[in-house]
């Protein structure tokens, strides 16, 4: 995709194409016997979190800090479906210290305050990303010692406030281009390849019960961008750096989950490492028809069973869990639906892909 910087949750309204009558009234009829009622009840075997927690796995959700705070019915299938979180843009950068030195750890706190009351665990993300800098740090023109001890500051200073309360972190982001060539950013530009090692290091320091992932997205199939990363993650290990796992972001568009997904997956399992599904939507062309939406619940369930059949796959977080505050129409004109519960959270076919995926009796 173009790119992945993720603006803060919008608001925009969407309308899909209504379903023939007929349709419409099967898929209620569905919904209505594989969910449970919306309550707080979050073991139900028969909730997404359920079918994780029977298989050892983690199912999240990324989570946007206003309407955590603000729409009780976002939280009531959070707490009820999920057993993951992670924060959708409350622990990048710019959230945390957007003066030098004066961080704000109000809503990322309240997150891990409310996963910790729900049972629920945390993934962190992200340290090291080249998107959503702080000004300050942006336009600071800092030497290459400085920016290394301004990265070493940041990844203590983060990791060791929720030590112990996040049970992996997203340590580097996209650091890849397309073509297997290292992004240019200011980490890469001003410390090198170099900056990758140590920040894992660091993290590692701060909080060694901590799994520490490298993140990106287009390396679900075999590629050459998958391959740039399964080169430098064996020379990671090789080096004896402590990379524990590779989190395949997964934004799809309907219908193009990668046939050699599975198999690139497992090549990265074969290493040792974890891995994990970590931000999956599977975007529709608006309006999205009921064969797309058929589709997409082909696609949720497929792309999950594709990191569950492999070992040491750690679960499957969808980035988001209602289309009311998706960041896809925002970021890919004319597109959205791309997740498992509509704008009024009745829950989508995908919902159903999901879950079947999920499920070990499915």
């Amino acid at each position: 995709m173009p790119h992945t910087s993720r603006p803060r949750p919008h608001r925009r309204r969407r309308v899909l194409r209504p379903l023939p009558l007929a349709v419409a009234g099967a898929l209620i009829a569905t919904v209505a016997v594989t969910l449970p009622q919306l309550t707080p009840d979050a073991s139900a075997a028969t909730t997404l979190r359920g079918f994780a927690d029977a298989r050892g796995v983690r199912v999240g959700a990324a989570v946007g800090d206003t309407p955590l705070t603000s729409d009780s019915s976002y939280t009531t299938v959070l707490d009820r479906e999920f057993n993951s979180v992670t924060a959708e843009n409350a622990m990048k950068w710019d959230a945390l210290e957007p003066s030098r030195g004066s961080y704000n750890w109000a809503a990322a706190d309240r997150l891990v305050n409310h996963a910790a009351s729900h049972d629920q665990g945390v993934r962190g993300h992200t340290l090291v990303w080249y998107s959503q800098l702080p000004s300050w740090l942006k336009n600071g023109n800092f030497s290459a010692s400085q920016l290394n001890t301004i990265l070493k500051n940041h990844i203590d200073t983060t990791v060791g406030r929720y030590k112990g309360r996040i049970y992996a972190w997203d340590v580097i982001n996209e650091t890849f281009d397309e073509d297997g060539s290292m992004r240019s950013s200011l980490w890469q530009d001003k410390l090198g390849t170099g900056y990758i090692a140590n920040a894992l290091r660091w993290a590692h320091a701060a909080d060694p019960a901590a799994k520490l992932y490298i993140n990106d997205y287009n390396i679900e199939a075999d590629n050459a961008k998958s391959d740039a990363l399964y080169a430098l993650a064996k020379q990671l290990l090789a080096q004896g750096v402590p990379l524990h796992g590779i989190g395949f972001q997964s934004h799809f568009v309907v219908g193009q989950v990668p046939s050699s997904m599975k198999a690139n997956l497992k090549r990265f399992s074969d290493l040792g490492l974890e891995v994990s599904v970590t931000e999956l939507d599977i975007r529709i062309p608006l309006p999205a028809s009921t064969a797309e939406l058929a589709q997409q619940s082909t696609d949720y369930k497929t792309a999950s069973e594709n990191c569950l059949g492999v070992p040491r796959c750690a679960g499957v977080t969808v980035w988001g869990l209602t289309d009311k505050y998706s960041w896809v129409p925002g970021t890919f004109s004319g597109y959205g639906a791309a997740l498992p519960y509509n704008e009024s959270y009745a829950a989508k076919p995908a919902y159903t892909g999901l879950s079947n995926g999920l499920n070990p009796n499915a």
